[in-house]
């Protein structure tokens, strides 16, 4: 999946990474969010890559994972639980080896 995104558009990757860069503006020396009214076609592409790799990961995954990640507001959030999710299926498969070795040695 890592390959696929960055073959697609590598700043996909980095917002799956490192979340979206939200446009923010400072105004007497403070950051803040900028009013959706302000927003310049700079920043909607900035927060159209988020999208796009939402899609990307939307598309890539089965019914249960779906049904888990559809809440999600950031590709970075997705992507958190598909590597949680991926990480107990290999230590499922893991054990269920490991107790198949044993019965067959014990066999």
């Amino acid at each position: 999946m890592t390959i696929f995104l960055q073959s697609l558009d590598y700043q996909l990757w980095h917002i799956v990474v490192n979340g979206p860069r939200m446009p923010t503006t400072t105004i007497e020396g403070v950051v803040s969010l900028k009013p959706e009214n302000e927003f310049n076609d700079n920043d909607f592409k900035i927060l159209q890559l988020n999208s796009k790799a939402k899609h990307v990961l939307f598309c890539a995954v089965g019914p249960n994972e779906f049904n888990r990640i559809s809440s999600c507001d950031t590709a970075k959030e997705m992507w958190g639980l598909l590597e949680v999710t991926y990480e107990r299926t290999n230590q499922v498969k893991e054990s269920k080896i490991s107790m198949l070795v044993l019965e067959y040695e014990l066999f």
